[in-house]
């Protein structure tokens, strides 16, 4: 049985983002946060704050936990996202890419720069992200998706999201794809069209890796706010070693695995979640 009406689905591929109502049970957002909650108990080598003045409020990161933390692992392969996406990309099976959570604290002006995720990893394909927040969010709380940025044919430069949000990498083409510094969305806020929501617990956001997205509001928020996001893919989706920018310590956890040049996703590092029980 569909999760989904043609109506969402050709809204996701002509906009690149679109807000899904209560797709999710109240239950999987409280273990998603218990998840969070041990995560930052006992960290991967991968957490980190991306607030570089100490002692003030921060904003978390921690990805790649979904196997530490037994909550993530059963969101991962139980809950609805896999079908969600499966039905978005029109996919005969989906496998996970990473999972991934942030955590702004109350009072924290650190912020999300704008960047489309694709360039961030070793991968080329067709993949859809889940933004799920684990606390009702307001439209300017979170962050905002460029409407239609997906379809600019365009590969932006990688930015990072600690504090001053350097640009990482040259303009170049590599493996045929050419990379460019990413525009300056929040200095030209007029020539875009943004799509943002109010979402309530059971809410979720799915966007193409493609949509440029970020912090629009400069907003503080006045409670904590966490989300957490799966990256997901579809079959065409294989490994495509590129530009040094994205040379930290996932791709060499990558190759360390086995993980070659024009492989497909699958193995325990990226498992398939849809069609389920496989």
């Amino acid at each position: 049985m569909s999760m989904l009406s043609v109506k969402e689905i050709e809204n996701y591929k002509s906009d690149g983002a679109i807000v899904l109502r209560k797709k999710f049970d109240v239950s999987w957002i409280k273990k998603l946060k218990i998840g969070i909650k041990k995560d930052i108990k006992n960290p991967s080598s991968r957490f980190k704050s991306h607030t570089l003045q100490k002692n003030i409020p921060a904003y978390l990161e921690d990805y790649w936990t979904w196997d530490r933390i037994p909550e993530f692992k059963d969101f991962v392969f139980n809950s609805p996202v896999s079908q969600i996406a499966s039905e978005l990309m029109s996919a005969k099976k989906v496998n996970l890419l990473m999972d991934n959570w942030f955590l702004r604290e109350a009072g924290a002006k650190s912020s999300t720069p704008f960047h489309h995720d694709i360039s961030y990893f070793d991968v080329d394909g067709t993949i859809c992200i889940l933004w799920l927040p684990l606390e009702p969010t307001g439209k300017d709380e979170g962050v905002a998706w460029v409407k239609g940025s997906h379809l600019w044919n365009k590969i932006f430069l990688r930015v990072r999201f600690t504090d001053g949000h350097k640009v990482e990498g040259k303009k170049s083409i590599i493996n045929g794809k050419k990379y460019e510094s990413p525009p300056d969305i929040l200095g030209n806020k007029n020539k875009y069209e943004f799509l943002k929501w109010d979402c309530e617990l059971g809410d979720c956001v799915m966007f193409d890796i493609r949509t440029l997205h970020g912090t629009l509001s400069p907003s503080v928020p006045k409670k904590t706010l966490s989300r957490y996001t799966l990256r997901v893919a579809k079959e065409d989706t294989r490994i495509d070693y590129v530009g040094d920018w994205t040379s930290f310590n996932y791709r060499k956890a990558m190759q360390d695995a086995g993980y070659k040049n024009g492989d497909i996703l699958g193995g325990s590092m990226f498992p398939q979640l849809w069609p389920k029980n496989i």
